[in-house]
């Protein structure tokens, strides 16, 4: 095939930095722009060789692109936007990029989900590689296993995280529509991005979607507590589902606890046992993605009991309870957990983690509500409970949001901050040793882990 020039618009976000890096091992001409840039997609930018420019810059259009692929970041209005589409330029989507370039030719597995999805499907694509099956993936974090977000991989096997917000400002469909997997995994669904769905009903339609594109000969995998996708596959499903929890009652796959915060536990696929598995991993969530992981990968045609053995072997995801660095016997962790439901199983895992490694101390949460969904006040009647595993709460909350927190309602002392630069005034004024303090923002939250670690060694 010959090389093609392809620019990015928006080629900092994880999904179209993987783009970047699939369509540059593909020997395709790459670059891009964006309008911020900043680690791990930087990092994995410049060593791929892909140069950034400005998002004001038209004269990536002086290059005669063969297609410009737009992210959905990208609004009418935009500069680039507008001078693509006055010279007529070829453009598309990222998803409909993927699918057409890759995924049309590949075994998909793909992973959907209100949360647990970058975790899921890096299980997933770490589980193919310990049976040597080196599979391609394009996933929404970086997978401590791989180094790296996305890879093309060279056998028929294609993970991909399958996210149901919009494709772009011309396809308002959900991302996830566009892959076809034969092996779809359904993690949960709960309301999330109000700033495009209006209901839990218009993103059940979505997952609906999706799961039409699954054929007869796949498989779609799901727990057994999620009322909301039960919803979705009584709207009509042609696959065969099979479903995985705790009880082995009707359950495809099951797991036991041999540790209460879900850092070890046996998997058994109809009632038979096989095997532990033992890892970093904390939290009934991470041992949910697991059975599902290994489920997906069975399919696949990863030996059962290989399957559960990799997972011993899983490093986990960074941004997800990564350990930032210590300070004075103060721990400081990152986390990505952003919507209530992700926060309280974040902080359920850690308090559980600390209670058994008997480690004195509090458990800190430090927050910014930054997701669209958070910025319109749509979870902040929720969010107290999330946090209730928390000895205390600091929270950035940017007056431009135009609400307030309803610091009454929590259980524990709250401390609200309007600028960052306070909010590391504070936490550095009272903090203790022995201290464990999460920090959960889907963002940079202004390079604060990095401020506070040295701010606490000054």
């Amino acid at each position: 095939m010959k090389p093609q020039k392809i620019h990015i618009l928006g080629i900092a976000g994880t999904f179209m930095g993987g783009i970047a890096q699939i369509a540059k091992a593909m020997g395709h001409i790459v670059t891009g722009s964006d309008k911020a840039i900043y680690p791990p997609m930087s990092t994995q930018l410049e060593q791929a060789g892909i140069a950034v420019d400005d998002d004001q810059s038209i004269a990536f259009l002086n290059q005669s692109p063969d297609s410009v692929v737009i992210g959905n970041a990208m609004s009418r209005g935009h500069t680039q936007v507008e001078a693509t589409l006055n010279a007529q330029q070829v453009y598309t989507s990222g998803p409909q990029w993927l699918a057409e370039n890759i995924l049309k030719d590949r075994w998909v597995i793909a992973v959907a989900g209100t949360h647990g999805k970058t975790s899921t499907a890096s299980m997933v694509a770490w589980i193919l590689q310990y049976a040597d099956l080196n599979p391609g993936f394009l996933i929404g974090g970086v997978p401590e296993n791989f180094g790296v977000s996305a890879r093309l991989g060279d056998s028929p096997f294609f993970v991909v995280e399958a996210d149901e917000y919009d494709t772009a400002f011309f396809d308002k469909r959900s991302k996830f529509v566009h892959y076809h997997p034969r092996t779809c995994v359904l993690n949960n669904l709960e309301f999330d991005h109000a700033d495009i769905f209006d209901s839990l009903a218009d993103i059940q339609k979505q997952f609906h979607h999706l799961v039409r594109t699954v054929p007869g000969n796949g498989l779609i995998v799901m727990p057994d507590n999620q009322s909301a996708l039960d919803e979705v596959i009584a709207k009509g499903c042609w696959t065969p589902v099979e479903k995985q929890g705790q009880e082995h009652a009707d359950n495809a796959w099951h797991y036991e606890l041999i540790t209460d915060d879900g850092s070890a536990f046996s998997v058994f696929y109809q009632n038979e046992k096989l095997g532990d598995v033992r890892w970093q991993m904390s939290g009934l969530h991470s041992v949910s993605n697991a059975l599902s992981a290994i489920a997906a990968a069975v399919h696949c045609g990863v030996p059962p009991k290989m399957a559960v053995e990799s997972l011993s072997d899983f490093k986990g995801i960074r941004r997800r309870m990564t350990l930032v660095g210590e300070v004075n016997d103060i721990k400081i962790y990152d986390d990505f957990a952003h919507h209530p439901t992700a926060i309280a199983t974040t902080l359920q895992g850690a308090r559980k983690q600390l209670n058994n490694s008997k480690r004195s101390g509090r458990l800190i949460a430090v927050f910014e509500p930054r997701s669209n969904t958070m910025r319109m006040g749509i979870h902040k009647a929720t969010l107290p409970k999330s946090f209730i595993d928390a000895d205390a709460v600091y929270a950035f909350i940017d007056p431009e949001w135009n609400w307030q927190l309803a610091q009454e309602q929590f259980e524990m002392p709250v401390f609200v901050q309007h600028s960052y630069d306070d909010l590391l005034e504070k936490l550095t004024a009272e903090l203790q040793p022995g201290d464990n303090v999460v920090i959960m923002s889907n963002g940079s939250f202004g390079g604060i882990h990095q401020k506070l670690l040295a701010s606490l060694q000054n």
